[in-house]
Parts: structure tokens; C-alpha cells; sequence
């Protein structure tokens, strides 16, 4: 029984599969309007750009353009780009910041979203996909409506954003096309950037170039932290940390945790490091030397500034926190936990990274699931990388190895608290959660598993890569396998496609034709979303190829299913129903009760397609049925929906009117909200067709709402 079923004796109530009644217009149109909705949005706008630091110097030149900026903005003209350049280190991100604490802040109160490019640079390319996807979300998008292509996510996102005074900030671009469809309509882009980006000033941006600090300015920050510093003292470690306000507080901060030190002792040894760096760089005719435990750096500001203010620095950490340093250099991640940092073999991790923060090597950056995340400035990590190259070759194999087998193990978990029960080749994960994360738990929810996986998104695609080049081809497959739960759920395909062509050559090499099946099937299912039939059918031929020599009849299934899908979006609903057959007999030998359920469902769609409405309807209900025996509550809203065409098809339209209810009763109760919505638009299709206009004002009036509250534009029409 329906938990909104009716029972008025005037009414016309209907039976329909799944034992709901539902009742005549009037009660029906009542009913509409009691449907459980998700819950209300926050009503709190994105606030992502980074807080500034309080020891920050006001520079005057920069903040005069900016200011003009903020003071001509209005979201009614044309969108504005501003695009802040200059040198690593310089400070650019902390001028953006303080610029929009001070100025934007008010002037933009629908939001701010801030990406940092460089987590979504893939072989030099940023994901445009995944970046905008990042910020459908942060709008308030629900996963389920986040569409799967580029122009897709960029006409959402300008949807949503027109009108809106938005502010953008994406830091670290290197090309103009990489932050174009990040502009929104009717607000302001800030991008920063090494290097000037001139076909964006031909498109009308202003170009605010950040110099490093020069002696004043440079000084008036040495006060900060350092009252009594003497004004030449000061300007001299100004001159040697070559301006970079980065240099100046990792020495700032060095220093004021000893008392016992002076500045001019510091000033002393950053010089005779500076002169050898120097000396070093001339002796080796510009090649990047590095001698044990010192760094050449240079960025453009000077002989060895930077790497011989970081070296002062680094070499006076703590033990634990030097071991640490060094991990960070050898790992191949941008963030990292503490949970990661242990498993890769660092003690005193808390410790360690409070001295780390203390000394502005690194940051806190805010990422969600599985707790603080650290980074180090792009500048300190190439530092610590360089350092870290005189780490031996075992031990640093050995590291990696420990990082591969944890993200290995983690995602394995994740895969089986989100997806529960499915096929997998690879056997459970050697170590439970607790061995894993013994301190703080990486996730107990499904929804946390989720979270976590799409915050260690970067990192898993980077071990990936780096399990392929060490040949752990063992690791990168079952990576692969448990990385479907992420890459399915949140539509990451750039990521998908490329980690599942690793997988695919990891299989080869470990002969492993079961494997390689799974790997392509997976694989063209991206294809797939994407629209690229032709690819997705290459891959499905090729693993249908490799059939005769695997035993689980249930990949059979897998590779039948993805090719009936592709031949029902390409209009050949026979062909699909044939191969969903060849699926189903498969499930069936292995008595695997969801995948019958589900291949009778595809079975019901081809039928559907092909105008085979009752045969479709003989089906459906058979599928209803075993769901229903078998408790897989989750198929019975896809199936009632195919169900209603099917009835739609006869022309049986109050059973149509109430299959489709039920259905969004069923969809509703599990929080299936883009399948309530697929209901909800059929409802009023119906009722435009039956004249009830109770039902079409109910139906509008409730899918209205729904969009409202998943953070989509409303209906049209």
C-alpha cells in the first residue's frame, strides 16, 4: 500500500504492480503535493577563496588597480576577467585573497568559488569537465544531475550563474582556454598566473602584474615578525630572499620560534649559502646540481635566493619533521593526510606538520572528506623533491610501495561500504580500516566513502600512474576495479578513461584476460556517457574477443549489457533486447538475482523502444516481482517508469497515471530524486494528455520545488 494511497468512495482507485492505490484526479493531484523532497538547500552561498594571512603587506600599486576593479563591477554589465601574474612564491594568491576580503566580499554576495588548476592538470591538460563539475556542486547541484560532457556542464553552470554577481578565482592557469568556461555571465574572474595570458587582455582583461617585494615593502614585512630588525639587516635578507614574501615568513617563522638566534646570524649563513649556490651553479655551466642535503634553486630572482633561505630553513627542523620533509618530496601527491603520511612510513605526524604550518613550508587546504589536508607551495615542493633526490633508490621504492598499497586497500573499502554486494575479481583488502587509519577512521558511511574517494581524486589518479611506471600491475587493476564506485557516482571521465587504459595494460602484462574484460567494460561505459559509440564499441569488441577464455559467465554479461545500451542510444532496440537476453541468461547461470532483475529491465526498455507493449509489460512484471522477493527496493522506480510507457503505448492512461505515481512514491522513499523527477515529468506529460489539470498544476507545481531543491533551473514550458 502506497503511504499516500486514498480511500474515497467516490473515487476511481487503481491496482497497480507494487500493491499501491492511488485514487481518482482531485486525491491524486493532493497526493502529488505530499511526495518527500530532499531536503532544503543552504542558504549560505559558496565562500571557497581562501582566507588571507594576517602577516601580509599592503601593496599599494596592485590593491589601487584592484580596488578601480572592484569599484566599476556591477553584475548587471559585462562579466570581468582580471588576471594577477607573476613569479612563484610572489605572493599572488595572498594578494587575490586579501583584495577579496577587503573589497569583493560585499560587492559579490552570491558566492565565491575558487579552483586551484593545477589538482586538475592531467599531462599538462586541465579537466574543464571536472573542474566545472566541482562547482555545479558547490552551488548546491546534486551528484545525479550533474551532467556527463563539457558543453553540458558549461551550459548548466552558465544557466545557473546568469544574474548572479559570482565571483571566480582560479589559481595557477597557463593557458586562456583553460579558465573561459569558468567565466560567469554576469560576475568576476580572477585568474592568477606565472606567465601573462594575452589572448585573455584581447578579450578585455586587465592584467595586474605582482612584482617580488622591494626593499621597503620587503622590510615592512620583516617588522612584522621582527620589530627591532635594523633597517639594513633587514634590507639585506630583503636582497637574498630575493623578494618572495613565501622566502621571507619560512625564515620569519623559523626564527621566531628561537629566541636564542639574531637576525644577523641568519642574514650571515643565508649569504654564505647564497655564494656557494652560486659558486655551485657557475662551476656545473647551468645545470641543476644538487649536493647532498643543499638545493640550487633560482625562479628568476637571483642566484640560489630561494633554495638557500629554504635550505636555512629545512635544515633546522626537527628530526621527525626533516624524515617527513623528505617523504613529501618523494611522494608523488599534491595533498596529503595524516593517515597517508603514516602509512608511507613518517612518525610525529602531528608534531611534524605543526612545525611544518608554523614555518609556512605548508598549508591547510580544504578538500573535504577524511579530515585536514596539507600541501606544500609549489615552490617548497620542488624543494623537498630535490632534496629527496639523494634518498637511495630502495628506500624510496620502498615508500612507494606503501603508498600504492594503502590507496590500494582504502579504495577497496570505499568500493564495497558504497556499492555493497557487486562482482569483483580481486580478493577482499588484506587490511581492515582499522589497521589502516588507526587513529581516525577514513570513512564508516557510504556517503563519507564517496566524499573521500573524490578528495583523493588527484592523489589516486597519481599512485595509478605510479604503480603503472614502478610495474605494479597487480595494484593498478584493482584500482582500477574499486575506483568504478567514484568514477560511475560523480562522472569523473576524464580521470575514468584514463586510469581504466592503465588497467587495461596492467592486465595484459599479469595475463589476465578476466581482467581485461572488466577493465574495457568499464572503460566504454565512459565512452558511453559521453556519447563516443564508436570507442565504446572497439573496447566491448575486444573484450568480447577474450570471452572464450574466461570462466565467470557473469562477464559475458557485463560486455552484452554495455553492447545492448549503445545499440538501444543508437535506435536499434532488436539488437539490444537480444544482447540484453544473452546478458540475462548469464546472470541466470550464476542465480545473481539483481542482475536478472536488471537485464529484465533493459530487456522491458528494448521492448518499450520497439513498440512490443505487452510482451514488454509480461516482462516488467516479472522483474517487479523478483525485485520485490528479493528485496532489491532500488530497480523498482526504473521499472515502474518503463512500465508506464509501456501502458502509455497501449493507451490505458489512468494505469499509466497510476504506474507512474507509484513509482514516484517508490522514488521518493528512497531519495532517488532524479528518477522522482523523470516521474514527475511524465505525470504532467500525462495529464496534458488526459486534460486533468489538478494533476498538471500539482505536478508543475512539485517539480518546481524539487528542482529548486537539487539546485536546478526550473521547468520549462
Amino acid at each position: 500500500m502506497s503511504s499516500h494511497g486514498a480511500r474515497d468512495e467516490g473515487a476511481v482507485r487503481n491496482m497497480v504492480s507494487g500493491n499501491a492505490v492511488v485514487a481518482g484526479p482531485l486525491v491524486m493531484a493532493g497526493n502529488i503535493g505530499q511526495l518527500a523532497l530532499p531536503p532544503e538547500p543552504p542558504r549560505v552561498p559558496p565562500s571557497q577563496v581562501p582566507p588571507p594571512s594576517a602577516c601580509f603587506v599592503n601593496r599599494a600599486a596592485e590593491f589601487a588597480i584592484l580596488r578601480a576593479i572592484a569599484a566599476g563591477y556591477s553584475a548587471e554589465r559585462a562579466p570581468r576577467v582580471v588576471v594577477v601574474t607573476g613569479l612563484g612564491g610572489v605572493g599572488k594568491t595572498q594578494l587575490v585573497a586579501q583584495w577579496v576580503g577587503d573589497d569583493v566580499r560585499e560587492r559579490c554576495p552570491d558566492g565565491q568559488l575558487y579552483v586551484d588548476l593545477d589538482d586538475h592538470r592531467r599531462d599538462g591538460a586541465v579537466d574543464t569537465a571536472g573542474v566545472l563539475a566541482g562547482f555545479l556542486r558547490a552551488l548546491g547541484v546534486r551528484d545525479e544531475y550533474v551532467p556527463p560532457g563539457l558543453g553540458e556542464r558549461t551550459g548548466l553552470f552558465r544557466s545557473l550563474t546568469a544574474g548572479r554577481a559570482l565571483l571566480v578565482v582560479a589559481d595557477n592557469a597557463h593557458h586562456a582556454p583553460e579558465v573561459r568556461p569558468l567565466m560567469p555571465p554576469a560576475g568576476l574572474l580572477v585568474v592568477t598566473s606565472r606567465r601573462r595570458l594575452p589572448s585573455l587582455e584581447m578579450d578585455g582583461a586587465v592584467t595586474v602584474v605582482v612584482d617580488p617585494l622591494d626593499i621597503g615593502a620587503g622590510v615592512q614585512l620583516v617588522r612584522r615578525w621582527h620589530v627591532t630588525a635594523a633597517e639594513d639587516t633587514a634590507a639585506e635578507l630583503v636582497r637574498l630572499c630575493g623578494g618572495l614574501p613565501l622566502a621571507l615568513r619560512a625564515v620569519g617563522e623559523w626564527l621566531a620560534g628561537r629566541p636564542q638566534l639574531h637576525l644577523d646570524d641568519v642574514v650571515r649563513e643565508l649569504a654564505v649559502e647564497s655564494d656557494r649556490m652560486a659558486a655551485h651553479q657557475d662551476g656545473a655551466a647551468g645545470a641543476a646540481g644538487t649536493r647532498v642535503g643543499r638545493v640550487a634553486m633560482t625562479n628568476d630572482t637571483g642566484p640560489g635566493s630561494v633554495g638557500a633561505a629554504l635550505d636555512t630553513v629545512a635544515d633546522r627542523l626537527d628530526a621527525p619533521t626533516r624524515h617527513l620533509y623528505r617523504l613529501l618530496g618523494i611522494l608523488p601527491l599534491r595533498t596529503v593526510t595524516g593517515a597517508v603520511l603514516r602509512a608511507a612510513g613518517a612518525v610525529s605526524v602531528d608534531d611534524s606538520l605543526g612545525e611544518l604550518l608554523t614555518a609556512h613550508l605548508a598549508v591547510v587546504v580544504e578538500t573535504g572528506g577524511g579530515g585536514p589536508r596539507y600541501r606544500l607551495h609549489d615552490i617548497v615542493r620542488t624543494h623537498a623533491r630535490t632534496r629527496a633526490g639523494t634518498v637511495p633508490p630502495q628506500e624510496r621504492r620502498a615508500v612507494l610501495r606503501a603508498l600504492v598499497d594503502f590507496y590500494a586497500d582504502a579504495a577497496a573499502h570505499g568500493d564495497a561500504l558504497i556499492l555493497g554486494r557487486r562482482m569483483r575479481l580481486q580478493a577482499p583488502p588484506s587490511r581492515s580500516m582499522t589497521e589502516l587509519a588507526p587513529d581516525t577512521p577514513l570513512f564508516t558511511r557510504r556517503d563519507e566513502a564517496l566524499d573521500w574517494l573524490d578528495a583523493e581524486r588527484a592523489n589516486l589518479l597519481a599512485v595509478l600512474r605510479l604503480a603503472a611506471e614502478e610495474r605494479w600491475h597487480d595494484a593498478v587493476w584493482r584500482l582500477c576495479e574499486s575506483l568504478w564506485a567514484l568514477y560511475h557516482s560523480r562522472k569523473h571521465h576524464a580521470d575514468w578513461i584514463e586510469a581504466h587504459r592503465l588497467g587495461i595494460e596492467a592486465a595484459q602484462h599479469e595475463a589476465r584476460p578476466d581482467v581485461e574484460v572488466r577493465m574495457r567494460n568499464q572503460l566504454a561505459r565512459a565512452q558511453y556517457e559521453l556519447g563516443e559509440f564508436e570507442r565504446a564499441g572497439s573496447e566491448l569488441s575486444a573484450a568480447a574477443d577474450l570471452l572464450g577464455v574466461v570462466e565467470d559467465p557473469r562477464l559475458g554479461g557485463v560486455v552484452w549489457e554495455s553492447q545492448g545500451l549503445i545499440a538501444m542510444a543508437l535506435g536499434r532496440p532488436d539488437e539490444a533486447r537480444r544482447l540484453f537476453e544473452r546478458a540475462l541468461d548469464a546472470n541466470t547461470a550464476r542465480e545473481d538475482q539483481h542482475g536478472i532483475v536488471v537485464q529484465s529491465y533493459n530487456i522491458g526498455q528494448a521492448l518499450v523502444a520497439g513498440g512490443r507493449w505487452q510482451e514488454a509489460l509480461d516482462v516488467l512484471d516479472g522483474a517487479a516481482a523478483t525485485a520485490r522477493d528479493t528485496g532489491d527496493d532500488a530497480m523498482q522506480p526504473r521499472i515502474g517508469l518503463v512500465r508506464a510507457r509501456a501502458l502509455i503505448g497501449q493507451e490505458r492512461w489512468e494505469q499509466a497515471v497510476s504506474a507512474v505515481f507509484a513509482a514516484a512514491d517508490q522514488a521518493a522513499r528512497l531519495k532517488q530524486y532524479a528518477k522522482l523527477d523523470q516521474a514527475l515529468s511524465l505525470l504532467t506529460e500525462l495529464a496534458e494528455r488526459t486534460a486533468d489539470a489538478p494533476l498538471r498544476e500539482a505536478c508543475d507545481d512539485r517539480l518546481r520545488e524539487l528542482r529548486r531543491r537539487v539546485g536546478m533551473p526550473p521547468p520549462t514550458g
